[in-house]
């Protein structure tokens, strides 16, 4: 059995109850050393074989899989954050299907939702956005053209861009097309690490902030409203919005206390 597991953000704390067992208990641990806390490892059980995917190709990772399966024994996938955001799973669960190989997904903390709990911020404040859009620039992995950031941007939600800082003028150009310049951004430098760094700004001054930061990876660039500090109130708690749970007025059912 292969299980890919979500290892979250960076903090060790933030790796899911499942996902600490299963990689304790592996027999081989393949994890993405170029992004992975190495700390998460740290209770791997004595002779368990550990590799670094950072200096592997598909084919050889593949390759570990396949052999520890023949042998009978357990693997730890471990990828950043969640495996189901930028993770490159599916082609490996596509092989090991080809293969006959079992094989189970553990979700993990993603970078973003940590970005917001260090910001202090929630993404979908009533009012002003109730839409998150998770994209990222082109780079060498093509975006299709309907999914290009000038398109997106257009929508005005909250937006959470990935593997972009290092182009972080060319984003605030694109950004720029639809959103105003003293439109509230911020970059969150490895959320939940201990360096941790949050800049914040605006889509005039961010990229000038980023440059003299010298940070130019492992960072997302949020973007949106969300961070000032007009909102109206949630629904949920207004004593004049009736529940199935609570009547109007504020009364409790006593039946779900």
């Amino acid at each position: 059995m292969v299980h890919f597991i979500g290892a979250g953000p960076g903090d060790p704390e933030l790796l899911t109850i499942k996902g600490k067992r299963l990689i304790d208990s592996a027999d081989v641990i393949i994890y993405a050393g170029s992004l992975v806390n190495e700390k998460v490892l740290a209770d791997c059980k004595e002779g368990a074989q550990v590799y670094n995917s950072a200096y592997m190709t598909l084919p050889e990772v593949i390759g570990v899989m396949k052999e520890a399966e023949a042998r009978g024994q357990s693997v730890a996938r471990v990828h950043t954050g969640d495996p189901s955001i930028y993770g490159a799973i599916r082609e490996q669960m596509d092989a090991l299907d080809e293969l006959g190989i079992s094989y189970e997904v553990i979700p993990g903390v993603s970078s973003f939702l940590a970005a917001a709990a260090s910001m202090k911020k929630e993404y979908t404040l009533p009012g002003v956005s109730q839409t998150v859009i998770l994209s990222r620039l082109e780079g060498r992995t093509p975006v299709p053209e309907k999914e290009k950031i000038l398109s997106l941007a257009k929508h005005h939600a909250t937006m959470i861009i990935f593997l972009s800082v290092g182009k972080i003028e060319v984003l605030v150009q694109l950004m720029s097309e639809s959103y105003e310049k003293d439109t509230p951004v911020a970059v969150v430098y490895k959320a939940s690490w201990p360096e941790e760094t949050i800049i914040y700004g605006t889509l005039e001054t961010i990229a000038d902030k980023v440059k003299a930061s010298g940070i130019t990876k492992t960072a997302l660039v949020v973007v949106g409203d969300f961070l000032g500090d007009k909102y109206e109130l949630s629904k949920l708690y207004d004593q004049n919005f009736e529940t199935e749970y609570r009547k109007t007025g504020g009364s409790i059912d006593d039946s779900h206390q």
